[in-house]
């Protein structure tokens, strides 16, 4: 299984495409196809058809598409920019833990 450095409920920025600039959190990880489903990101419309015994209406219906996980970056919670993503182990109560850490400003994410 292919290991990413971005995780569910990350806040995410785009850095290519049409909603490059756009800032997101990372709502699903699809692994298989490499790609990921941010917040508000990639919409795109879609032709819904009524479904009378789901109880849903028909109409156009406006949709999150996923992204290539190379064309977003993690977004630092401590000082807001787009940054690479590190990892280093930290001893806390005897136990070595694996934590990541923004490249830019060295501090653990979470």
């Amino acid at each position: 299984m292919k290991m990413y450095r971005i995780r569910k409920d990350d806040k995410v920025m785009v850095i290519a495409g049409k909603d490059a600039g756009k800032i997101g959190k990372v709502l699903k990880i699809l692994r298989k196809k490499d790609r990921v489903l941010v917040e508000k990101t990639n919409m795109v419309k879609r032709h819904m058809r009524p479904n009378p015994y789901a109880q849903q209406p028909g109409g156009i219906v406006e949709k999150e598409m996923p992204i290539h996980v190379s064309n977003v970056m993690v977004v630092c919670s401590a000082c807001g920019k787009a940054t690479r993503v590190g990892y280093k182990t930290i001893e806390s109560e005897g136990k070595e833990k694996k934590v990541r850490f923004c490249k830019k400003c060295n501090e653990v994410m979470e």
